[in-house]
């Protein structure tokens, strides 16, 4: 990364993450949620870009209502029973009205699924980090999330720059390192610490530990999975709506992928 990037990605976090902490902190739970379901529509929009890239066409309002029912089935259940049922009939359905050219509609509905199974379901579990009781560590979990991904990102590319030798994923992405990974999991772990000390202190030290280690963990995974299916569709970024970061989904990649882990963690265990 050069200067100039850097530089950008700094401005650009300057301005994004006082604003996240206001909503998150200030405003009410369901706004947090908001924010989270407007950026994994937008992710969604973006992953069906990368889609049509490679010459697929996937089923864009499909995408959406699929998205929506599950992300509210994992975030909120609005409902006594699960909305996947209908999620897959809404899928299959959408196969019959496609013209007599039956190549490209399984493989649309596929992806169609994929997106909105991806974005909504873990885009549910940031936004239920802030729906879960007891309302009042809402904000810190995310607050949680967000430390651990931007630590150990950050820690990553410092210790990569400065040490890193041996590649990490050569295929999917060059310029990950070994050293630089490690260097993101010890970022995690002190996020995790600090992060429990001042906002979550009934959580033990050794769980917060065991979950910044994972989370970063995870967050890895999802940068590299964001990285395959950006080499697969063959673009640099998913989008220009960040300057220097790139797409919402370039954003969200880490957070979607450890998100599951606090969100088990404080709806099973931490309750």
């Amino acid at each position: 990364m050069n200067r100039a990037n850097l530089v950008r990605r700094v401005a650009t976090a300057a301005v994004t993450l006082p604003l996240l902490l206001a909503a998150f902190f200030l405003g009410p739970s369901l706004l947090a949620a908001g924010i989270v379901a407007a950026a994994v529509l937008i992710g969604l929009w973006e992953f069906f870009g990368l889609m049509k890239a490679r010459g697929l066409a996937p089923f864009h309002v499909a995408g959406v209502v699929l998205l929506s029912a599950i992300f509210v089935d994992v975030a909120r259940p609005v409902v006594p029973a699960s909305l996947w049922p209908a999620v897959a009939l809404v899928t299959l359905i959408g196969l019959l009205p496609r013209g007599p050219d039956f190549s490209a509609t399984v493989p649309s509905a596929a992806i169609t699924l994929l997106g909105a199974a991806y974005l909504g379901s873990l885009g549910g579990a940031v936004a239920a980090l802030r729906l879960l009781p007891p309302g009042r560590d809402g904000a810190w979990r995310l607050v949680l999330l967000l430390s651990i991904v931007m630590v150990a990102d950050t820690a990553a590319f410092f210790v990569g720059n400065a040490a890193g030798r041996r590649k990490l994923a050569p295929v999917i992405s060059p310029g990950k390192t070994i050293e630089g990974a490690a260097g993101g999991l010890a970022g995690g772990l002190v996020a995790a610490a600090v992060v429990r000390s001042l906002g979550l202190p009934l959580v033990p030290l050794g769980h917060a530990l065991l979950l910044g280690l994972a989370v970063a963990a995870l967050g890895i995974a999802g940068d590299l999975v964001e990285s395959l299916l950006k080499r697969w569709a063959g673009v640099k970024d998913s989008g220009i709506l960040f300057p220097g970061h790139g797409g919402m989904l370039d954003r969200l990649d880490s957070i979607l992928f450890g998100a599951p882990v606090l969100y088990y963690y404080f709806a099973l265990v931490n309750t």
